[in-house]
């Protein structure tokens, strides 16, 4: 009788793993915009993170790669000086289940893919200056921060 309701366990544990590949892609849709004080601006971007990179236009959307690692965004436009966003990449919900249900092992595999992590929705690129973009806001702020040029964040 025991082995059985190990066995179910086990087969419903087994089962369980992986929730955030199952459920969630690899990829995530963003969109970009870029603006020079205050005005929005038609430039050349390259967003990078260790997935992959991807070339757009802003303004768009774009699907990039997830992955655990932080989104490095550059946009650039003849006369202007470039624009540096960060998109901070972060758990998604499906990854805490995958801890507390999957024992691990799905944690480990969403981790790997790329899966179990979310970028913002979006990524608002300020041309001349640095931006740091998170879906967690820090101290009651909007989630997003601006360096002036030539200081970093």
């Amino acid at each position: 009788m025991k082995a059985s309701i190990y066995a179910i366990t086990f087969a419903a544990a087994i089962s369980s793993v992986g929730c955030s590949t199952i459920t969630q892609s690899e990829n995530q849709s963003l969109s970009l915009t870029a603006s020079y004080q205050g005005k929005p601006v038609d430039s050349e971007c390259r967003l990078k993170n260790d997935k992959g990179s991807w070339d757009s236009k802003a303004p768009a959307n774009v699907s990039v790669r997830k992955s655990n690692e932080d989104l490095e965004v550059t946009c650039k436009k003849e006369g202007m000086p470039d624009g540096l966003l960060k998109a901070i990449s972060r758990a998604a919900g499906s990854m805490f289940g995958n801890i507390i249900f999957g024992g691990g092992i799905g944690a480990i595999i969403d981790h790997s893919k790329g899966t179990g992590y979310d970028y913002p929705d979006q990524l608002p690129v300020k041309m001349g200056e640095s931006v740091v973009v998170d879906k967690k806001p820090s101290n009651q702020q909007t989630g997003q921060q601006s360096c002036p040029p030539g200081q970093q964040c």
